[in-house]
Order: C-alpha cells, then sequence, then structure tokens
C-alpha cells in the first residue's frame, strides 16, 4: 500500500503534462458544464393549459414522465410540441417520435433566431459569422431522414442522433465520446470521421445491420455532456465527468422507459470516466453492457468496484498514446486503473489494425468487429486478448 501511495504521488504530477505532451496540446480550455433541466424549464412548469401539473423536468423521473404522456392524446402531445419543443425534446421519458418532432421544431426555431442575429444592426461582424454559421449548423441537422433524440443549444451545444428505427431495434448500442466534441463537430465527416461519435455511430450500425439475423437495429450517437477541450485540468480530472454522469443514467433510463432495448454503452476516451461514474446506477434493464476503448480510467480500481451488473469490456490499440497516461488517481488528478489490465476484471478484446487513438470503429479492424459481435450478443465471434480468462470465459 505503502509503495502504491509513493507511486501515486510522483506519477500524478506527470498525468496532465503526458496528456498534453501526447499531442502537442500544452493546455485546455475549462468549462463550465451543462446541468439541470432542458431549456424553457420554467415556461413549462407554468404552463397550465391542459388543466394538470406537467412533470417537473428537473425532478421528475423517466417513469413519471413516461407515465404522463401515455395519458395524453395526440392533439395534446402535439400542444405540448408546438409550446415547449426544446423541454420536451430533451425530456427522457418521452416517446420516441415525439422527441424527433419536438426536436425539429426546436432546430427550426433556433434556425430563425440565429438568421434574425445574423442581420442585427446591433451585433459586430464576428457576431454575425457565429450567428450565420449557427443557422448553417441548425440547417444541416433538419436534413431529410436525420432523426435528433435530443438537441440543446447552450453552451458549446449538446446533441443526441439516431442510426436506425431505434423504436422497433431488437439489439441497440449508444457511442458516448471523449473530449473536444460537441453539437457543432460531432457529426464531422472528414478525415477523422471514425473518431467523431455520429461517425462511430453510423459504422457501428452498419456493421451490426450485415451481421444481424434480419431484425432491426439501431445505435444513437449521444453528446449528451460538456465534454473537455484540449487536454488540461479538465481531461485529467472528473470534475465534467461528475456532472456528465448523471446525464447519461438518465438518458438511458429514458430510452427503456420509451420502449428501446437495453443498449450495449460504448464508451471513449474520456467519455470512459463518465461511464465509469454512471455504472453503479444501472442495472441490465437500462444498459446490457459497457465497452470501454481507448480509456484513461474508470475512477474504479476494478469491475466489481464500479458495481456493475452487467458485463465490462475493454479494448486498447497497440499504437494509442492513452497508453502513455500514468494509470494512477491522487488529490483528483488522474483517472485511475487501467481497464485492459488483468487485474481489472473487464472482458478484454482484440484492437489489432486500430490506429492511434481514434481509429476504433473503422471497417477492417479488429476492435468494429468486437463491438459489432458484442452488440448483437454473438460472443463466440468475440476475439479476446490471450491474457484475458474472464473474455475467453465469456465465450
Amino acid at each position: 500500500m505503502k509503495r502504491r501511495r509513493k507511486r501515486a504521488l510522483l506519477a500524478a504530477p506527470l498525468v496532465a503534462a503526458v496528456f498534453a505532451g501526447t499531442t502537442g496540446v500544452t493546455s485546455g480550455t475549462e468549462q463550465t458544464p451543462v446541468t439541470g433541466p432542458p431549456p424553457g424549464a420554467a415556461a413549462w412548469r407554468a404552463d397550465h393549459s391542459l388543466g394538470r401539473t406537467l412533470p417537473d423536468p428537473a425532478t421528475a423521473s423517466p417513469e413519471r414522465v413516461t407515465r404522463f404522456f401515455a395519458g395524453l392524446d395526440e392533439e395534446e402531445r402535439g400542444a405540448l410540441v408546438r409550446r415547449h419543443p426544446l423541454t420536451v425534446g430533451n425530456l427522457d421519458g418521452v416517446p420516441l417520435r415525439v422527441r424527433y418532432q419536438a426536436n425539429r421544431v426546436a432546430l427550426k426555431r433556433e434556425r430563425a433566431r440565429a438568421r434574425t442575429l445574423a442581420q442585427a444592426p446591433s451585433g459586430t461582424r464576428e457576431d454575425h459569422s457565429r450567428a450565420r454559421e449557427r443557422a448553417e449548423r441548425y440547417g444541416e441537422l433538419l436534413a431529410p431522414g436525420r432523426q435528433i433524440l435530443a438537441f440543446d443549444p447552450r453552451g458549446r451545444g449538446q446533441i443526441a442522433e439516431v442510426f436506425g428505427d431505434l423504436a422497433h431495434a431488437e439489439r441497440t448500442a449508444v457511442v458516448v465520446p471523449g473530449s473536444d466534441i460537441d453539437l457543432h463537430n460531432f457529426d464531422d465527416g472528414g478525415a477523422n470521421r471514425y473518431g467523431r461519435p455520429a461517425g462511430m455511430a453510423a459504422s457501428l450500425r452498419a456493421g451490426m445491420a450485415r451481421r444481424a439475423s434480419g431484425g432491426p437495429v439501431a445505435v444513437i450517437a449521444w453528446v449528451g455532456y460538456t465534454t473537455p477541450v484540449g487536454l488540461g485540468p479538465d481531461a485529467a480530472t472528473g470534475r465534467l465527468a461528475e456532472a456528465g454522469a448523471p446525464r447519461l443514467t438518465r438518458f438511458l433510463r429514458g430510452l427503456s422507459r420509451a420502449g428501446a432495448a437495453p443498449p450495449v454503452v460504448l464508451c471513449h476516451s474520456y467519455g470512459s470516466v463518465v461511464c465509469g461514474r454512471a455504472a453503479p446506477g444501472l442495472g441490465g434493464e437500462d444498459a446490457a453492457g459497457w465497452i470501454v476503448f481507448g480509456s484513461p480510467g474508470m475512477r474504479a480500481g476494478s469491475v466489481s468496484a464500479l458495481r456493475t451488473r452487467v458485463p465490462v469490456w475493454a479494448a486498447r490499440a497497440p499504437g494509442d498514446w492513452i497508453a502513455r497516461v500514468p494509470h494512477v488517481e491522487f488529490l483528483g488528478l488522474g483517472h485511475g486503473a487501467d481497464p485492459t489490465d488483468a487485474g481489472f476484471g473487464a472482458r478484454v478484446v482484440t484492437a489489432d489494425r486500430a490506429e492511434g487513438h481514434s481509429d476504433y470503429l473503422r471497417p477492417g479492424t479488429d476492435s468494429r468487429a468486437n463491438f459489432v459481435a458484442i452488440a448483437l450478443g454473438a460472443y463466440d465471434s468475440v476475439r479476446c486478448v490471450p491474457s484475458s480468462q474472464e473474455c475467453a470465459d465469456a465465450r
């Protein structure tokens, strides 16, 4: 114990430096996490037009929200969508189809607001430019066929997008991203597309659809928490994960209450810290398993410390720089044990042909094939690393 404490004391000051040194970024901008109920909660609480009290977005459970909407007719649901699109579109437990409708209304209104600001006489040239960028971005999200399950324009913006038919899917998954992801870049189609949550989700869903035995599948790209920017203190501490974990917990519970199949949750990089904090609050009805990849740690010393009743899988690519981050946690710095270490107790799978930190879901990689098999429950097809007895036993 004394030796471990001494090692932590010596290594902890290096964590932030290693985070920065691996990518050439020396610091990050400290972020203010978006917390609390969806936008427009005050107006929602004050609305008594239906002759009944609406469930409080800050305190009502997803179960309570689901029961409330089940008691409304189509006209009443439509009225709430028109009056409170941002609240309805982000309220966990609302029927999926209603959330899609509400977020389209919210995006159209936010686009119109941004277009107005882009021409406001009181605005600066920079203000106008930013407003035009927002309007263009909202227009992209309104493209036909897109299924936006959550949209929150506050801060850097948060979003969740569905790939596939979530309402009828027999197998589902949720992708939780790491640093530097927000509403404006979560679906970047450039060279790093498989490092963005939308690209990861689309690739996973395509692989699942090809291997599924005829049943529908769906994957959600979830950017529902404020991610770190850069690789400064936010990336090396659990502050943003602590703020994001309750949001992930509520989101997953809301999915199950709305009738979606329990998803396998894929947690990339800092997203695995968020998943580590959310895991103890969720059961098998909310999540079918956890996959952590490119993980700096989960702020837990072992799978048993996560207090989860569902399997935990882990992967790390041979060339991923995250391996050089000291896996310690001391005085709030660092994220603890390496989930791919044999002593952690996760089921460790291969990630051959994945390059670097953001390539795990690229077609042709072992990691993508393994993640597809796990999401489908096809455990006999999963390739384990030789030292992972837990993974071998699962097969």
